[in-house]
């Protein structure tokens, strides 16, 4: 990656330490790796905190997501005082994770002893922590925001290619995220329609027990089915579920 050039001959220090090509591409593949057996959320955002966090001279690295209120929650960060920073920010309610994940938008190369204005509750403890400039990065998938990594360090800048490759690595990260949210979805969705099915299955037997036992035709076996379901405040399901296990164990059905 271009480290940051100096001023004036000042040694000012690089952002981001020289990666390979090779360690880089490993990083997008870890990234981008959901889709494997028993894929744990939390480790997976552990990893990206740590990776991202690797690629810094000096900085540690935090993350956040919105739940399903778009309340942003602390998820995982590379060490303590990253933990720190992140829930910080939840408890003053300014600092740069919220902004990027508010607007989409990244918070790039801010100077924490500038910043008060700014981070009135955040920036005076970031400082205080030692940290001296913060940058952030939505989690985002074309307008869909997820939540924001901030990345905390010393005097540091991010030159284009840095923010370049943070940002992407954020990207990918998503879109494995969102992946991964959609499959479980999918599964939960899954069972829930086999459980439906079951259960008509179950309601069809019941019907036939119903109509045989009562000489009555299965439409009408279904209605007192039912009707004994919301008489006594219990599933459909559960009750046809009894007839066909154990008929005699239940009352008249007919009986109001």
């Amino acid at each position: 990656m271009t480290a940051v050039g100096t001023e004036s001959g000042e040694g000012r220090l690089s952002a981001v330490s020289t990666v390979s090509a090779e360690r880089l591409a490993t990083l997008f593949v870890e990234a981008a790796d959901t889709l494997v057996d028993e894929f744990d959320v939390v480790e997976f955002l552990q990893m990206l905190t740590r990776r991202v966090a690797g690629l810094f001279e000096t900085g540690e690295v935090g993350l956040m997501l919105a739940d399903h209120r778009h309340r942003l929650t602390f998820m995982a960060a590379s060490d303590e005082s990253a933990r720190l920073m992140e829930l910080f920010q939840l408890q003053y309610g300014d600092g740069p994770c919220l902004d990027a994940f508010h607007t989409g938008r990244p918070v790039i190369n801010v100077n924490l002893a500038a910043a008060t204005d700014k981070w009135p509750g955040f920036a005076p403890r970031a400082a205080l922590a030692g940290f001296e400039s913060v940058h952030a990065f939505p989690l985002r998938l074309r307008k869909e925001v997820i939540g924001a990594m901030g990345v905390f360090g010393s005097a540091t800048e991010l030159d284009a290619s840095d923010i370049l490759v943070v940002q992407s690595l954020a990207d990918v990260a998503v879109i494995g995220l969102l992946q991964e949210r959609a499959i479980r979805r999918g599964e939960v969705l899954s069972g829930q329609l086999q459980g439906a099915l079951n259960s008509r299955v179950v309601i069809e037997q019941a019907k036939g027990i119903v109509a045989q036992a009562n000489g009555v035709t299965p439409d009408e076996a279904f209605a007192l089915i039912r009707d004994f379901a919301r008489r006594n405040n219990r599933r459909l399901s559960e009750v046809a579920g009894n007839i066909v296990a154990d008929l005699p164990v239940l009352p008249d059905l007919a009986d109001r």
